[in-house]
This record gives structure tokens, C-alpha cells and sequence, in this order.
């Protein structure tokens, strides 16, 4: 595979929130959402596109200065929209990207070092996807079906993705699980070939994928690697208007 040499942050942003309805026209002191997480991508990408199907999100992005694709109401995830928002950001800039990194759009404090790591992993010729993950130091965190865990091997490759708690360690009582053995989470951060995009992008849901609401599964039955780096930071994602308020 070709070097990677051109990166493109895409942001994901949807209007139609079922737990936060406009969330991204959010304002965290005297800023969008949106802009806040535009403005700490762009410290680590020349490159940033806003994916949006909604014209209010358009015109906001529009409004300061940043780049944005409108895309289809259709798409079911997050990724999806990446691979038709780089198609319209490769028109717009006449430009060819090589890899796509999809940058939550509800994470405002994330850290350029964390999409940084990202982007390293691409000097190996070999990566198809790339993901990160942090060493979980929480009971509450290692025993939320909201956070999900991973497995990972000697190659820094992710096996299994699971809201469950895995692996189970047996014999064991629950509250001393983290003293015997060391419990990933995953950080939605993804970095993607560019030619692999539209391939994953094109795959059906899978049995397991369907099972724990995890697309990344879909992307391991059907063969992909996904790289993962291990981060010290977990930004604040902000889900429901009282994660918001906790953070105002």
C-alpha cells in the first residue's frame, strides 16, 4: 500500500438527535459544539470537513469560517456519512486524500495528541483501519453496556469489541477483575484507508454487529484489521442536555 501522505478529519453532525435534538448548534461558552470540536481538529489536520444532512449546521459551519459537505439524510452511521463527505471534500479541493479520520462530533475537548496517535499509525503500510483505546481504571466504566470494551492482541489488533465486560475472568469476584488482568475501552476515534472506506461502507450489517449495536464488528467479521493505540485522554462526549449542563 502507498504511503499515507494526505489526511482529511471529517466530523459527523446530525440535527436530529433522539436524546439531544440540535445538539451540535450547541453553546459551550460563547461557541458551538461544533465549532469547538472544528477549532481542536484543525490543530492536527490541514484538512477539516463538517458532514451534515441538516441546512442549519451547514449555514452555522458555513457562518465561522469552517468546511462543510452536505450529505444525505439516508446514512445510518457516522462513517457512512465520511465516505460521501469525502467524495464532495476531494471535488471541492481538487484534492486526493489518502486517509480519512472520523472526528466525534459531540466531543469538544478533544485532543489534538489523540488524533495525532491516529495518524501515526498509518506509517505502516499495512493499516486498514486504526482506532484507539484507554486503560480502564473505573468499576463503573468496565460494567456499562454504554462503554465499550476491547480485546486486543500481541499485534496491537483489535479481536472483539463488546458492551459486555470481556474477558470474564473466572474464579474471580467482579469488583477484583481489574487487579488480574488489564480492561480496554474504546475512544470513537477512527482513522480509515481511504480506499477501504467505501469497501466497509458497502458491507451488510453482520450477525455480531446487529447483535451488540457495534459497526466496528462488521468491519472485523469481514476480515479488516483494525490498529488500535492505547491513550491516556478521554474527552467528554456530550450525549443528553444534562451532560452539557454538568459541564457548564
Amino acid at each position: 500500500m502507498p504511503v499515507i501522505v494526505n489526511y482529511i478529519g471529517i466530523i459527523p453532525a446530525r440535527y436530529a438527535s433522539s436524546r439531544f435534538p440540535g445538539k451540535p448548534l450547541a453553546v459551550i461558552h460563547g461557541k458551538t459544539m461544533i465549532r469547538r470540536v472544528y477549532e481542536q481538529a484543525a490543530k492536527a489536520l490541514d484538512t477539516v470537513y463538517v458532514a451534515t444532512d441538516d441546512q442549519k449546521i451547514y449555514d452555522a459551519v458555513k457562518d465561522f469560517g469552517g468546511k462543510v459537505a452536505l450529505t444525505s439524510e439516508e446514512h445510518k452511521s457516522g462513517t457512512d456519512r465520511c465516505a460521501e463527505a469525502v467524495i464532495i471534500a476531494e471535488k471541492d479541493s481538487g484534492m486526493h486524500f489518502d486517509a480519512v479520520l472520523n472526528v466525534q462530533g459531540d466531543e469538544p475537548f478533544i485532543e489534538p495528541e489523540q488524533i495525532e496517535l491516529i495518524k501515526s499509525c498509518f506509517r505502516d503500510k499495512e493499516t486498514e483501519i486504526a482506532t484507539l483505546v484507554k486503560v480502564i481504571e473505573s468499576h463503573d466504566v468496565l460494567f456499562d453496556p454504554n462503554r465499550p470494551k476491547v480485546v486486543v492482541n500481541s499485534r496491537n489488533e483489535a479481536i472483539y469489541f463488546s458492551r459486555s465486560t470481556i474477558p470474564y475472568i473466572r474464579g474471580i469476584e467482579r469488583e477484583k477483575w481489574p487487579e488480574h488482568h488489564k480492561f480496554y475501552m474504546h475512544i470513537g476515534l477512527y482513522g480509515f484507508r481511504r480506499d477501504i472506506l467505501p469497501r466497509i461502507t458497502a458491507l451488510p450489517q453482520s450477525p455480531l454487529e446487529l447483535a451488540e449495536s457495534l459497526e466496528q464488528l462488521r468491519w472485523i467479521e469481514n476480515g479488516y484489521r483494525i490498529v488500535v493505540r492505547t491513550t491516556s485522554y478521554e474527552s467528554f462526549g456530550i450525549d443528553t442536555p444534562e451532560d452539557l449542563q454538568r459541564l457548564l
